[in-house]
């Protein structure tokens, strides 16, 4: 990436210090930045219609049964579970196996028969010790996936409309626009993620969708704030709107990147010892943070830039 170096000054223990910025030229490459998102949008179609999501019982309802193992569960117990109640019922059939505290699993599945459940208790019975008497089972009616898919939908609009609403005052219009399509670009990564590995698309998820969101958006308010300051600071010689942005990318490089290095170390930490619930939440937000700091360095100031840029085309 082409790098230039601006004079810039700091007061050190009263004296006057001189040093060099390097710039980098974000938006010069803005080409590269758009093909790259244009890959990922064609890929995530792709997958969209070919694969599919891998909707879970809360969302397209079926049935949970809850059982008790009188010993601490391990993966290796949730994994034997999945394929004996996969043999009964069909593996594409089981959504997941979770554990329910220290000695309790819970496993979801498609919609099935008393016989079959009693099937899968009899049979789990003859492995762990169950109490058949103690075991639950409930259906979940898909009536309620349906409510829970439009609170979903409604939850993450209203979030991405008020940031534009905050943003657009706090900054310009354009700002808040290139910072909502940057957030959409990230849940759609996200979405993407699910649709290629198959993860199931369960309550959680929107969990994941609202952490990227807080998370992304921290990090382009704090690019976003720093062109602010550099327009007002040189408003007695004002440079190209470009190279502010440039400047300010440049600026917040580093933060951007420790941030983003410092919570990923936890969230791989937490992805490696966590158990299977939790390592499908925790991995799409990995996923959604990475594609986070890369829409807020390269994409937001790009497409604010070249919003700007329209305009005053326009406006000629």
């Amino acid at each position: 990436m082409d790098t230039n170096k601006i004079n810039n000054t700091d007061e050190i223990n009263g004296e006057i210090v001189k040093y060099r910025e390097k710039i980098f030229d974000f938006t010069g490459k803005s080409k590269i930045s758009l093909i790259i998102v244009a890959v990922i949008v064609a890929v995530g179609m792709v997958s969209f219609f070919v694969r599919g999501f891998n909707w879970d019982i809360d969302f397209v309802g079926g049935t949970i049964l809850e059982y008790n193992l009188n010993k601490n569960v391990s993966s290796e117990d949730t994994d034997r579970i999945r394929e004996v109640v996969g043999e009964i019922v069909g593996m594409s059939n089981v959504s997941n196996v979770v554990t329910s505290g220290t000695q309790g699993v819970s496993v979801r599945m498609q919609q099935i028969e008393s016989s079959v459940r009693e099937e899968i208790t009899a049979a789990l019975t003859g492995i762990y010790d169950i109490n058949a008497d103690e075991s639950i089972a409930q259906n979940v009616d898909p009536t309620v996936g349906r409510d829970l898919t439009r609170n979903t939908i409604i939850a993450v609009s209203l979030a991405l409309v008020l940031m534009l609403v905050y943003i657009t005052i706090r900054f310009k219009f354009f700002s808040g626009l290139a910072t909502v399509l940057c957030l959409t670009h990230d849940m759609f990564v996200a979405l993407t993620f699910y649709s290629l590995l198959q993860i199931p698309m369960n309550m959680s998820v929107i969990a994941a969708f609202l952490t990227i969101l807080a998370y992304s958006i921290n990090a382009t308010i704090i690019i976003f704030d720093r062109v602010r300051e550099n327009l007002r600071f040189n408003k007695s010689d004002p440079k190209p709107f470009s190279e502010t942005i440039n400047i300010s990318v440049s600026q917040t490089l580093i933060r951007s990147i420790n941030t983003t290095v410092t919570t990923l170390c936890v969230l791989v930490c937490v992805y490696i010892i966590g158990v299977p619930s939790i390592k499908a939440f925790v991995l799409p937000i990995i996923v959604g943070i990475i594609a986070g700091v890369f829409s807020s360095l390269f994409l937001a100031g790009t497409l604010w830039a070249l919003f700007d840029g329209l305009k005053n085309k326009k406006a000629q």
